[in-house]
């Protein structure tokens, strides 16, 4: 059985993970805002349905970027507390 020090060590060195994983989303999520901005550029004006879709796409991938974001937060936080407890 490991020791408090190592479940805590552990889940410290998991926590580092999912704070580069963070990282990584959030440059992915500049990077979609970036090239949602140059689509818009490309296609000012058209309306056609597959430019729609691409922007539509697009938002999308944001919000569950987003969505991925706010869940590793609360696994932090629910860690954090989980330690603290120990």
């Amino acid at each position: 059985m490991a020791s408090v020090a190592e479940v805590k060590a552990a889940i410290d060195a998991a926590m580092l993970h999912v704070q580069e994983s963070q990282d990584a989303v959030r440059a992915a999520n500049d990077r979609l805002g970036e090239a949602q901005l140059s689509l818009a550029v490309a296609v000012e004006g058209s309306g056609h349905d597959n430019v729609t879709a691409a922007q539509a796409a697009l938002a999308q991938a944001t919000n569950e970027l987003e969505e991925c974001l706010t869940a590793t937060l609360t696994a932090v936080d629910q860690a954090q507390t989980y330690v603290a407890g120990l």
